[in-house]
């Protein structure tokens, strides 16, 4: 599918990937943005989007989004607040994409791209394949791992094509607190002579520019149409914590005493190294601009001047 001329509904379209995903999108495309503001911003999205604010599992909301005249939806609405990483969250993302894929059959919307995560693989072997069995260990991992099972029925039983981004760690502006960058830079300004890290420092992950993401994004959906599309969205390379520690430190012009909670990983739930596997991704001639460490630095220096 070509993203030229299209009509394309964002859901999450205020939050984090959906809003640059929006403005990527508008000047070719007519954009629809649906968000409930829990974690989004609506100043974040062009004059030209439609924006529609509202909670995808009321059927009134669903049924005022999900229109017969969209080519594509691009779901990235999802629960991912930490004090409910319990059954809750399981529920309401599966009842979000519920919702979202019902209401796109009843009115003949066949295009579905999904924002789902690296968490759906646990503490796989790395680099982790998309073929790798999942074994989440989180809450929010199984919900992901649940939904991309039911898109797959509707790939294969509802003729939907569905493109399913299994995302390392997207940075970039607008990123919000619960972030590792966005969290050290808050604790710099407000001790600049010591930074807490949770953990030992040694947690060590893949991180993607979310300019370099949406770049993915495209090229996939541009470029593959079978029912099922998985792909993992990521680089080469990892990055440590305690490397964004001095990554952070550093764009501050800041030499802070580095404290560790101490732990192989950060909180439970937390998969403490990750590492994907691209080569289906590059195998369509695409490949990340920004290494790790480089999508780091860019976001730090980007999230540092809309912090300023």
């Amino acid at each position: 599918m070509q993203l030229q001329g299209r009509r394309v509904l964002v859901t999450g379209g205020a939050g984090f990937v959906g809003s640059h995903l929006a403005e990527r999108l508008v000047p070719e495309n007519e954009v629809v943005a649906v968000d409930d503001l829990s974690n989004g911003d609506a100043d974040w999205l062009p004059a030209e989007v439609t924006f529609v604010e509202g909670d995808l599992t009321d059927s009134a909301v669903a049924a005022d989004v999900v229109t017969d005249d969209l080519d594509l939806v691009v779901h990235c609405a999802a629960d991912k607040a930490a004090e409910r990483d319990d059954v809750a969250q399981f529920r309401l993302n599966n009842r979000l994409t519920e919702a979202v894929v019902e209401r796109m059959d009843a009115v003949g919307v066949r295009n579905l791209a999904f924002t789902s995560s690296s968490v759906v693989y646990g503490e796989a072997p790395r680099p982790t394949p998309e073929d790798h069995p999942p074994e989440p260990i989180s809450v929010y991992g199984a919900s992901k791992v649940a939904e991309e099972a039911l898109l797959s029925v509707f790939a294969h039983s509802h003729d939907f094509t569905v493109w399913t981004f299994r995302f390392a760690n997207v940075v970039g502006p607008r990123l919000q607190p619960g972030a590792v960058i966005v969290d050290f830079i808050e604790k710099l300004r407000a001790d600049p002579d010591r930074l807490e890290v949770l953990g030992d420092g040694r947690q060590r992950k893949s991180y993607l520019h979310v300019d370099d993401c949406l770049d993915a994004m495209t090229a996939v959906i541009e470029s593959t149409d079978d029912p099922v599309n998985v792909f993992n969205l990521g680089t080469r390379e990892a990055t440590s914590v305690d490397d964004i520690a001095a990554i952070v430190a550093a764009e501050l012009g800041l030499e802070p005493t580095l404290e560790h909670t101490g732990g192989d990983r950060g909180w439970v739930g937390d998969v403490p190294r990750m590492q994907l596997d691209v080569s289906k991704l590059e195998g369509l001639g695409w490949s990340a601009a920004y290494p790790s460490d480089e999508a780091v630095r860019r976001a730090t220096r980007e999230l540092v001047a809309e912090r300023t």
